[in-house]
């Protein structure tokens, strides 16, 4: 691709860094900006330039805040004593989309996956396992993909809390395999969460 602009073509450049983002279509994005008014492209690059430099993890949770405690960690009417672990921010959106769900959660920040160099201390697991042997949590529902990689995961974190006596629990399936929680409808995605089963039951089918 020729461009008639270094300027233009770094621009382009970046934007295709961006998650299904080709170089074709990063263009058509960046010379839409450019036909822009230059206060609202620049009201844009002040909003990511903030979020990159302002956002922060929940010291409780490691959810996405503005704040050192998310808003669901800091609402008094939530039930601490509930943990819904899942994988990242986009799965606490998804369940908090279908208005089911009233515990807490916990971010792993990913999932274990020796294929991609990713195993348990690179995950947010050791504070979950801390938040647990304090006698702070009563249940843990899994919610991760049921992928290989989320069912290694649930798998993992079941056996380092064997013997703490809590409560395990998963979503039912309700969730295809291989199926991501964002993409579930919300009201497939809420009944999963309220009939969910114990996690030893989900070892057996």
């Amino acid at each position: 691709m020729d461009f008639s602009s270094k300027l233009l073509e770094q621009a382009v450049d970046e934007m295709s860094q961006l998650p299904g983002i080709g170089k074709r279509t990063a263009l058509r994005l960046v010379l839409h900006l450019l036909k822009q008014p230059e206060d609202q492209t620049t009201q844009l690059a002040n909003a990511l330039q903030n979020l990159r430099s302002n956002i922060k993890l929940c010291k409780n949770c490691y959810n996405i805040s503005d704040t050192e405690l998310c808003e669901i960690c800091s609402n008094s009417s939530r039930i601490s004593e509930i943990v819904c672990v899942v994988e990242d921010i986009r799965d606490v959106m998804a369940i908090e989309n279908t208005g089911q769900y009233r515990g807490h959660y916990h971010v792993l920040g990913g999932k274990i996956s020796p294929m991609d160099g990713i195993g348990p201390s690179q995950l947010n697991i050791k504070p979950l396992i801390e938040k647990v042997k304090a006698g702070k949590i009563e249940e843990i529902i899994f919610a991760l993909s049921s992928t290989l990689e989320g069912d290694t995961t649930n798998f993992y974190i079941f056996k380092q809390l064997e013997g703490t006596g809590i409560k395990t629990s998963t979503i039912a399936r309700g969730i295809s395999v291989g199926d991501e929680l964002e993409y579930a409808d919300e009201v497939t995605l809420g009944r999963s969460i309220t009939n969910r089963i114990p996690f030893e039951d989900s070892m057996k089918e």
